[in-house]
Protein backbone atom coordinates (compact mmCIF):
# COMPACT_ATOMS: atom_id res chain seq x y z
CA UNK A 1 0.00 0.00 0.00
CA UNK A 2 1.46 3.26 -0.45
CA UNK A 3 1.70 6.11 2.17
CA UNK A 4 -1.90 7.50 1.97
CA UNK A 5 -3.52 4.44 2.24
CA UNK A 6 -1.65 3.71 5.17
CA UNK A 7 -2.55 7.00 6.30
CA UNK A 8 -6.23 6.76 5.46
CA UNK A 9 -5.91 3.66 7.42
CA UNK A 10 -4.84 4.61 10.46
CA UNK A 11 -7.28 7.83 10.59
CA UNK A 12 -9.98 5.09 10.00
CA UNK A 13 -9.18 2.95 13.02
CA UNK A 14 -8.23 5.84 15.02
CA UNK A 15 -11.71 7.87 14.75
CA UNK A 16 -13.77 4.41 15.55
CA UNK A 17 -11.91 3.20 18.41
CA UNK A 18 -12.10 6.49 19.78
CA UNK A 19 -15.74 6.24 18.79
CA UNK A 20 -16.03 2.99 20.06
CA UNK A 21 -15.07 3.31 23.76
CA UNK A 22 -17.79 6.72 23.82
CA UNK A 23 -20.48 4.40 22.90
CA UNK A 24 -19.12 1.80 25.03
CA UNK A 25 -19.63 4.20 27.70
CA UNK A 26 -23.33 5.16 26.86
CA UNK A 27 -24.52 1.77 26.20
CA UNK A 28 -24.63 0.97 30.40
CA UNK A 29 -24.55 4.60 31.41
CA UNK A 30 -28.33 5.25 30.32
CA UNK A 31 -29.19 2.30 31.51
CA UNK A 32 -28.16 3.00 34.84
CA UNK A 33 -29.38 6.24 35.09
CA UNK A 34 -32.41 5.43 33.98
CA UNK A 35 -32.94 2.63 36.51
CA UNK A 36 -31.81 5.22 39.18
CA UNK A 37 -35.18 7.31 37.98
CA UNK A 38 -36.84 4.22 38.47
CA UNK A 39 -37.80 3.76 35.18
CA UNK A 40 -39.34 -0.30 34.85
CA UNK A 41 -36.77 -2.76 32.98
CA UNK A 42 -38.96 -3.25 29.94
CA UNK A 43 -38.85 0.29 29.29
CA UNK A 44 -35.29 0.45 29.53
CA UNK A 45 -34.98 -2.81 27.24
CA UNK A 46 -37.88 -0.55 24.64
CA UNK A 47 -35.81 2.26 24.69
CA UNK A 48 -32.23 0.55 24.19
CA UNK A 49 -34.13 -1.07 21.08
CA UNK A 50 -34.38 2.97 19.67
CA UNK A 51 -30.35 2.44 18.87
CA UNK A 52 -30.32 -0.69 16.84
CA UNK A 53 -33.70 0.57 15.30
CA UNK A 54 -31.99 3.84 14.51
CA UNK A 55 -29.18 1.93 12.87
CA UNK A 56 -31.12 -0.02 11.05
CA UNK A 57 -33.47 2.92 9.43
CA UNK A 58 -29.86 4.86 8.83
CA UNK A 59 -29.08 1.80 6.52
CA UNK A 60 -31.48 2.94 3.74
CA UNK A 61 -30.43 6.83 3.38
CA UNK A 62 -26.67 6.89 3.98
CA UNK A 63 -25.59 5.56 0.74
CA UNK A 64 -27.53 8.68 -0.80
CA UNK A 65 -26.00 11.27 2.04
CA UNK A 66 -22.33 9.99 0.58
CA UNK A 67 -23.15 10.10 -2.57
CA UNK A 68 -23.97 14.03 -2.49
CA UNK A 69 -21.80 14.86 0.51
CA UNK A 70 -19.05 12.97 0.73
CA UNK A 71 -18.12 10.02 3.27
CA UNK A 72 -15.53 12.80 4.84
CA UNK A 73 -18.20 15.17 5.36
CA UNK A 74 -20.93 12.71 6.98
CA UNK A 75 -18.63 11.21 9.15
CA UNK A 76 -17.86 14.45 10.73
CA UNK A 77 -21.53 15.61 10.58
CA UNK A 78 -22.38 11.75 12.53
CA UNK A 79 -19.71 12.63 15.33
CA UNK A 80 -20.77 15.85 15.76
CA UNK A 81 -24.47 14.56 16.14
CA UNK A 82 -23.67 12.10 18.82
CA UNK A 83 -21.96 14.40 20.77
CA UNK A 84 -24.61 16.81 20.84
CA UNK A 85 -27.02 14.06 21.84
CA UNK A 86 -25.32 12.86 24.61
CA UNK A 87 -25.00 16.16 25.62
CA UNK A 88 -28.36 16.80 25.48
CA UNK A 89 -29.31 13.36 27.59
CA UNK A 90 -28.69 14.89 31.08
CA UNK A 91 -31.09 18.00 30.23
CA UNK A 92 -34.31 16.13 29.21
CA UNK A 93 -36.80 14.38 30.02
CA UNK A 94 -36.38 10.49 30.61
CA UNK A 95 -39.20 9.23 29.00
CA UNK A 96 -40.38 9.89 25.65
CA UNK A 97 -37.38 12.50 24.56
CA UNK A 98 -34.65 9.96 25.30
CA UNK A 99 -36.95 7.54 23.23
CA UNK A 100 -36.37 10.34 20.33
CA UNK A 101 -32.81 10.91 20.68
CA UNK A 102 -31.48 7.60 21.23
CA UNK A 103 -33.14 6.72 17.75
CA UNK A 104 -31.08 9.72 16.92
CA UNK A 105 -27.89 8.81 18.21
CA UNK A 106 -28.31 5.08 16.90
CA UNK A 107 -28.73 6.81 12.63
CA UNK A 108 -25.89 8.81 13.34
CA UNK A 109 -23.50 5.84 15.10
CA UNK A 110 -24.57 3.90 11.79
CA UNK A 111 -23.65 7.12 9.57
CA UNK A 112 -19.85 7.06 10.86
CA UNK A 113 -19.80 3.08 11.30
CA UNK A 114 -20.48 2.58 7.49
CA UNK A 115 -18.52 5.63 6.04
CA UNK A 116 -15.13 4.55 8.71
CA UNK A 117 -15.66 1.10 7.44
CA UNK A 118 -15.44 2.05 3.92
CA UNK A 119 -12.41 3.67 4.24
CA UNK A 120 -10.85 0.93 6.32
CA UNK A 121 -12.25 -2.29 3.89
CA UNK A 122 -11.11 0.47 0.90
CA UNK A 123 -7.69 0.76 2.47
CA UNK A 124 -6.74 -2.79 3.46
CA UNK A 125 -5.54 -4.07 -0.04
CA UNK A 126 -3.20 -6.71 -0.92
CA UNK A 127 -2.87 -10.19 0.46
CA UNK A 128 -3.14 -9.10 4.27
CA UNK A 129 -6.36 -7.96 3.99
CA UNK A 130 -7.65 -10.33 6.36
CA UNK A 131 -5.35 -9.83 8.92
CA UNK A 132 -5.90 -5.83 8.74
CA UNK A 133 -9.77 -6.46 9.37
CA UNK A 134 -8.97 -8.60 12.25
CA UNK A 135 -6.84 -5.99 13.84
CA UNK A 136 -9.69 -3.21 12.85
CA UNK A 137 -12.34 -5.84 14.81
CA UNK A 138 -10.17 -6.05 17.33
CA UNK A 139 -9.44 -2.35 18.37
CA UNK A 140 -13.28 -1.50 17.76
CA UNK A 141 -14.07 -4.62 20.63
CA UNK A 142 -11.23 -3.58 23.03
CA UNK A 143 -12.03 -0.30 23.09
CA UNK A 144 -16.17 -0.62 23.39
CA UNK A 145 -15.32 -3.19 25.70
CA UNK A 146 -13.08 -0.56 27.65
CA UNK A 147 -15.78 2.46 28.08
CA UNK A 148 -17.95 0.79 30.62
CA UNK A 149 -14.79 0.38 33.03
CA UNK A 150 -14.98 4.32 33.22
CA UNK A 151 -18.40 4.25 34.95
CA UNK A 152 -16.22 2.83 37.81
CA UNK A 153 -14.64 5.82 38.45
CA UNK A 154 -17.12 8.58 37.42
CA UNK A 155 -20.35 6.63 39.08
CA UNK A 156 -23.88 8.01 37.24
CA UNK A 157 -24.78 10.69 39.90
CA UNK A 158 -23.20 13.92 38.04
CA UNK A 159 -22.76 15.03 34.65
CA UNK A 160 -18.98 14.21 34.23
CA UNK A 161 -19.64 10.60 32.17
CA UNK A 162 -21.55 12.48 29.93
CA UNK A 163 -19.21 15.20 29.07
CA UNK A 164 -15.86 12.69 29.02
CA UNK A 165 -18.08 10.93 26.47
CA UNK A 166 -19.26 13.92 24.15
CA UNK A 167 -15.39 14.52 24.61
CA UNK A 168 -14.24 11.24 22.95
CA UNK A 169 -16.51 11.89 19.78
CA UNK A 170 -15.20 15.27 19.24
CA UNK A 171 -11.75 13.78 19.53
CA UNK A 172 -13.00 11.11 17.08
CA UNK A 173 -13.16 13.88 14.78
CA UNK A 174 -9.37 14.83 14.99
CA UNK A 175 -8.21 11.80 13.01
CA UNK A 176 -10.76 12.02 10.04
CA UNK A 177 -9.14 15.12 9.09
CA UNK A 178 -5.74 13.34 7.97
CA UNK A 179 -7.88 11.59 5.74
CA UNK A 180 -7.70 12.09 1.86
CA UNK A 181 -10.00 10.90 -0.52
CA UNK A 182 -8.76 8.35 -3.15
CA UNK A 183 -11.68 8.99 -5.76
CA UNK A 184 -12.92 5.51 -4.64
CA UNK A 185 -16.36 6.64 -3.62
CA UNK A 186 -17.14 9.44 -6.50
CA UNK A 187 -20.05 9.49 -8.32
CA UNK A 188 -19.92 10.03 -11.93
CA UNK A 189 -23.01 11.74 -13.25
CA UNK A 190 -25.94 9.62 -14.15
CA UNK A 191 -24.49 6.07 -12.04
CA UNK A 192 -27.18 4.76 -9.75
CA UNK A 193 -25.98 4.08 -6.22
CA UNK A 194 -26.93 0.53 -5.63
CA UNK A 195 -29.24 -0.22 -2.33
CA UNK A 196 -29.12 -2.04 0.32
CA UNK A 197 -31.54 -4.77 -0.77
CA UNK A 198 -29.50 -4.44 -4.53
CA UNK A 199 -26.61 -5.01 -2.34
CA UNK A 200 -28.15 -7.83 -0.20
CA UNK A 201 -29.17 -9.85 -4.02
CA UNK A 202 -25.35 -9.84 -4.82
CA UNK A 203 -23.52 -11.16 -1.34
CA UNK A 204 -26.46 -12.41 0.99
CA UNK A 205 -24.15 -14.84 2.86
CA UNK A 206 -22.08 -11.69 3.75
CA UNK A 207 -25.41 -10.16 4.82
CA UNK A 208 -26.35 -13.18 6.51
CA UNK A 209 -23.34 -13.42 8.42
CA UNK A 210 -22.85 -9.99 9.91
CA UNK A 211 -26.91 -10.49 10.91
CA UNK A 212 -25.52 -13.81 12.83
CA UNK A 213 -22.54 -12.19 14.38
CA UNK A 214 -25.04 -9.46 15.58
CA UNK A 215 -27.60 -11.66 17.35
CA UNK A 216 -24.70 -13.09 19.34
CA UNK A 217 -23.39 -10.12 20.23
CA UNK A 218 -26.09 -8.19 21.54
CA UNK A 219 -27.74 -11.52 23.25
CA UNK A 220 -24.27 -12.15 25.52
CA UNK A 221 -23.54 -8.25 25.82
CA UNK A 222 -26.32 -7.95 27.15
CA UNK A 223 -27.48 -11.08 28.97
CA UNK A 224 -24.25 -12.77 29.55
CA UNK A 225 -23.81 -11.15 33.23
CA UNK A 226 -27.47 -11.87 33.88
CA UNK A 227 -27.10 -15.65 32.65
CA UNK A 228 -23.94 -15.96 35.57
CA UNK A 229 -25.65 -14.43 38.39
CA UNK A 230 -28.84 -16.86 37.78
CA UNK A 231 -26.28 -19.41 38.09
CA UNK A 232 -24.99 -18.10 41.41
CA UNK A 233 -21.97 -15.79 40.67
CA UNK A 234 -21.36 -12.60 42.29
CA UNK A 235 -22.28 -9.68 39.98
CA UNK A 236 -18.64 -8.75 39.69
CA UNK A 237 -17.90 -12.66 38.42
CA UNK A 238 -20.40 -12.37 36.39
CA UNK A 239 -19.35 -9.32 35.09
CA UNK A 240 -16.08 -11.24 34.14
CA UNK A 241 -17.73 -13.87 31.86
CA UNK A 242 -18.35 -10.78 29.72
CA UNK A 243 -15.14 -9.95 29.83
CA UNK A 244 -13.97 -12.84 29.35
CA UNK A 245 -15.81 -12.89 25.85
CA UNK A 246 -15.03 -9.73 24.88
CA UNK A 247 -11.35 -10.35 25.33
CA UNK A 248 -11.50 -13.23 22.88
CA UNK A 249 -13.23 -10.41 20.63
CA UNK A 250 -10.52 -8.69 20.66
CA UNK A 251 -7.06 -10.60 21.06
CA UNK A 252 -7.87 -13.27 18.56
CA UNK A 253 -8.62 -11.25 15.33
CA UNK A 254 -5.49 -11.11 14.33
CA UNK A 255 -4.35 -14.97 14.11
CA UNK A 256 -8.12 -15.63 12.44
CA UNK A 257 -7.24 -13.27 9.72
CA UNK A 258 -3.27 -14.77 9.12
CA UNK A 259 -5.58 -17.94 8.46
CA UNK A 260 -7.73 -16.62 6.41
CA UNK A 261 -4.76 -14.93 4.24
CA UNK A 262 -3.11 -18.00 3.97
CA UNK A 263 -6.13 -20.20 3.34
CA UNK A 264 -9.99 -19.01 2.46
CA UNK A 265 -11.89 -16.60 3.96
CA UNK A 266 -15.24 -18.12 2.99
CA UNK A 267 -13.77 -21.58 4.70
CA UNK A 268 -12.53 -19.41 8.08
CA UNK A 269 -16.34 -18.38 8.64
CA UNK A 270 -17.49 -21.51 8.17
CA UNK A 271 -14.72 -22.61 11.07
CA UNK A 272 -15.61 -19.67 13.01
CA UNK A 273 -19.22 -20.80 13.03
CA UNK A 274 -18.95 -24.11 13.87
CA UNK A 275 -16.56 -23.04 16.78
CA UNK A 276 -18.86 -20.96 18.05
CA UNK A 277 -21.65 -23.66 18.39
CA UNK A 278 -19.69 -25.77 20.23
CA UNK A 279 -18.28 -23.01 22.57
CA UNK A 280 -21.75 -22.21 22.99
CA UNK A 281 -23.02 -25.32 23.74
CA UNK A 282 -20.09 -26.38 25.85
CA UNK A 283 -20.95 -23.23 28.47
CA UNK A 284 -23.57 -24.87 30.84
CA UNK A 285 -21.20 -27.72 31.16
CA UNK A 286 -18.24 -25.91 31.48
CA UNK A 287 -19.87 -23.04 34.18
CA UNK A 288 -18.27 -23.62 37.65
CA UNK A 289 -14.83 -24.93 36.40
CA UNK A 290 -11.77 -22.97 35.49
CA UNK A 291 -12.73 -24.22 32.01
CA UNK A 292 -14.97 -21.79 31.69
CA UNK A 293 -12.99 -18.74 30.85
CA UNK A 294 -11.25 -19.97 27.48
CA UNK A 295 -14.50 -21.37 26.30
CA UNK A 296 -15.95 -17.69 26.95
CA UNK A 297 -12.47 -16.80 25.04
CA UNK A 298 -13.06 -19.06 22.19
CA UNK A 299 -16.62 -18.31 21.77
CA UNK A 300 -16.17 -14.64 21.76
CA UNK A 301 -12.93 -15.12 19.16
CA UNK A 302 -15.14 -17.49 16.77
CA UNK A 303 -18.18 -15.19 16.84
CA UNK A 304 -16.34 -11.94 16.47
CA UNK A 305 -14.17 -13.63 13.38
CA UNK A 306 -17.02 -14.15 11.35
CA UNK A 307 -17.47 -10.59 11.22
CA UNK A 308 -13.96 -9.94 10.32
CA UNK A 309 -14.49 -12.94 7.54
CA UNK A 310 -17.59 -10.83 5.91
CA UNK A 311 -15.42 -7.48 6.02
CA UNK A 312 -12.47 -8.88 4.18
CA UNK A 313 -14.55 -10.66 1.84
CA UNK A 314 -16.44 -7.57 1.12
CA UNK A 315 -13.34 -5.91 0.47
CA UNK A 316 -12.48 -8.25 -1.74
CA UNK A 317 -15.05 -8.40 -3.88
CA UNK A 318 -16.66 -4.83 -4.04
CA UNK A 319 -15.15 -1.41 -4.25
CA UNK A 320 -16.37 2.24 -5.06
CA UNK A 321 -19.86 3.03 -4.23
CA UNK A 322 -20.73 -0.34 -4.43
CA UNK A 323 -18.93 -1.06 -0.99
CA UNK A 324 -20.05 2.20 0.98
CA UNK A 325 -23.50 0.53 0.19
CA UNK A 326 -21.96 -2.86 1.11
CA UNK A 327 -20.91 -0.96 4.61
CA UNK A 328 -24.38 0.31 4.70
CA UNK A 329 -26.28 -2.78 4.54
CA UNK A 330 -23.53 -4.44 7.07
CA UNK A 331 -24.68 -1.73 9.35
CA UNK A 332 -28.70 -2.17 8.87
CA UNK A 333 -28.30 -5.54 9.21
CA UNK A 334 -26.27 -5.79 12.29
CA UNK A 335 -29.31 -3.46 13.82
CA UNK A 336 -31.54 -6.18 12.62
CA UNK A 337 -29.48 -8.64 14.28
CA UNK A 338 -29.21 -7.37 17.23
CA UNK A 339 -32.65 -6.40 18.17
CA UNK A 340 -33.31 -10.56 17.26
CA UNK A 341 -30.58 -11.18 19.21
CA UNK A 342 -31.94 -9.60 22.80
CA UNK A 343 -35.33 -10.90 21.97
CA UNK A 344 -34.11 -14.46 21.51
CA UNK A 345 -31.71 -14.50 24.26
CA UNK A 346 -34.49 -13.07 26.52
CA UNK A 347 -37.39 -15.74 25.22
CA UNK A 348 -34.79 -18.33 25.42
CA UNK A 349 -33.93 -17.80 28.93
CA UNK A 350 -37.83 -17.23 30.23
CA UNK A 351 -38.66 -20.45 28.39
CA UNK A 352 -35.75 -23.12 29.23
CA UNK A 353 -34.10 -20.81 31.99
CA UNK A 354 -30.43 -19.63 32.13
CA UNK A 355 -28.83 -21.96 29.78
CA UNK A 356 -31.49 -21.42 27.24
CA UNK A 357 -28.94 -18.24 26.31
CA UNK A 358 -26.16 -20.10 24.81
CA UNK A 359 -28.08 -23.06 23.84
CA UNK A 360 -30.30 -20.87 21.52
CA UNK A 361 -26.92 -18.99 19.93
CA UNK A 362 -25.58 -22.02 19.15
CA UNK A 363 -28.33 -23.11 17.21
CA UNK A 364 -28.73 -20.25 15.26
CA UNK A 365 -25.25 -20.73 14.45
CA UNK A 366 -25.85 -23.97 13.43
CA UNK A 367 -28.59 -22.80 11.15
CA UNK A 368 -26.50 -20.75 9.29
CA UNK A 369 -23.49 -23.54 8.55
CA UNK A 370 -26.55 -25.56 7.32
CA UNK A 371 -27.55 -22.27 4.97
CA UNK A 372 -23.64 -22.10 4.05
CA UNK A 373 -23.85 -25.99 3.27
CA UNK A 374 -26.98 -25.51 0.98
CA UNK A 375 -25.81 -22.68 -0.79
CA UNK A 376 -22.51 -24.29 -1.56
CA UNK A 377 -24.22 -27.62 -2.94
CA UNK A 378 -26.90 -25.95 -4.99
CA UNK A 379 -23.57 -23.56 -6.72
CA UNK A 380 -21.84 -27.11 -7.29
CA UNK A 381 -25.00 -28.50 -9.02
CA UNK A 382 -25.83 -25.26 -10.81
CA UNK A 383 -22.22 -25.60 -12.44
CA UNK A 384 -22.08 -29.27 -13.20
CA UNK A 385 -25.53 -28.55 -15.62
CA UNK A 386 -23.35 -25.99 -17.32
Amino acid sequence: MDRQRWINLFAAIAAITVFGFALGLMFPLLSLVMEKHGVPPQTIGYNTAMHPFGILVAGFFVPHLTARFGTKRVAIAAALLTATMILAYPFMPIYWAWFVMRFIQGFAVAALFTVSEAWVVEAAEGPARSRIMGVYTGVLSLSFGLGPVLISFTGVNTILPFLIGAGFLVASMIPMFFYRSTGAFATEPGERQLSILGFSRLAPILIGAVALFAVIDAAYLGLMPVYGVKKGLSQEMAALMLAAFIVGNAVLQLPIGWIADHWSKRGMMVVCAFTTVIGSALIPSAFGTWMIWPVLVVTGAASAGIYTMALAELGERFSGNELVAGTAAFSTMWGAGALIGALIGGWAMDRFGPDGLPYATAVVFAGFILVIAGRASFSARARRRV
